[in-house]
């Protein structure tokens, strides 16, 4: 199984950020993909998760307004877009799949003026 991310993103407040990760190694359906993050010194934090399957999506309460967890099944690609971002944004962002046993490299979003 192999997660790749896209590159690390700068972005100042307010605006949105679209993040990618592309799996390959396994049948892309069979596995929810999930979406952690880890802001500096704090903990992981789940944020999200779709079934690629049939676009079933679920978010952590604190991320249902401003995150959109989508999955592209022809490419095998999922995607967490994250709006209206604040400076408390700022993280590293994974994407994980077969119950979190997976991980791609991590994500920087950085939320700056």
């Amino acid at each position: 199984v192999q997660l790749v991310q896209s590159g690390d993103e700068l972005r100042t407040p307010g605006a949105s950020v679209k993040i990618s990760c592309k799996a390959s190694g396994y049948t892309f359906s069979d596995y929810y993909i999930e979406w952690v993050r880890q802001a500096p010194g704090q903990g992981l934090e789940w944020m999200g998760r779709i079934d690629p399957e049939d676009g079933a999506t679920n978010y952590a309460q604190k991320f249902q307004a401003r995150v959109t967890v989508t999955a592209d099944t022809f490419t095998s690609t999922a995607y967490v877009d994250l709006i209206s971002l604040r400076p408390e944004d700022t993280a590293v962002y994974y994407c994980a799949v077969g119950g979190l046993v997976n991980w791609g490299k991590g994500t920087l979003v950085t939320v700056s003026s």
